[in-house]
């Protein structure tokens, strides 16, 4: 497997640790990610893998990505979506496909690399709504980060439903909080 791929299964392992911390109060709690609150966060966490995951093994998820995918057990459904999206991103061949998702057809490393940013940062918008930034993977975080800052036309995803302009961050903040700013989370996230 590729660096990608093992990146894949790293945020999810992490932010699986930072689904199961969440108190049953916090579920509505706001996240930098505004408007969302951390339901409609992990909601779309976990949509977008159930969709990858039936992207890469050519079948049709039956569901639009907003739909409810948590029901009534948010942490069942996180740990079924993680299970199905790492058996997808796993299997020999899954980085030869190409993705067709919302925005277009992505070759499976790009596909790949869009997928971890959605897991990772979103990981890091639970933990920093819940106070649970201490269990982010900060290495991965930095990776992410450096990734996004050496990628080719990036700014082109600056835009409504995707990122907003990078916002002031210390230099010596963590990496999480660093990413989250890169991305247009409010000064002061993380």
């Amino acid at each position: 497997m590729t660096g990608v791929v093992a990146r894949i299964e790293r945020a999810v392992e992490v932010t699986g640790r930072v689904v199961n911390g969440v108190s049953d109060t916090g579920w509505r709690t706001a996240t930098p990610c505004a408007p969302w609150d951390v339901h409609t966060v992990l909601n779309h966490v976990v949509g977008g893998m159930h969709i990858v995951a039936a992207l890469l093994n050519g079948a049709d998820p039956g569901r639009a990505h907003e739909d409810d995918w948590l029901g009534e057990d948010p942490e069942a459904a996180y740990a079924a979506a993680a299970e199905a999206d790492l058996a997808a991103w796993t299997r020999p061949g899954a980085l030869d496909a190409t993705v067709r998702l919302s925005f277009g057809a992505l070759p499976g490393p790009f596909a790949a690399l869009v997928h971890l940013t959605e897991v990772c940062v979103h990981g890091a918008d639970i933990a920093v709504a819940t106070g649970a930034q201490s269990l982010l993977d900060e290495d991965l975080c930095d990776h992410l980060l450096t990734a996004m800052r050496n990628t080719p036309g990036f700014d082109s995803f600056r835009a409504p439903g995707f990122f907003g302009p990078e916002t002031p961050a210390p230099a010596d903040a963590p990496p999480h909080t660093r990413l989250l700013a890169f991305l247009g989370r409010p000064a002061g996230a993380g």
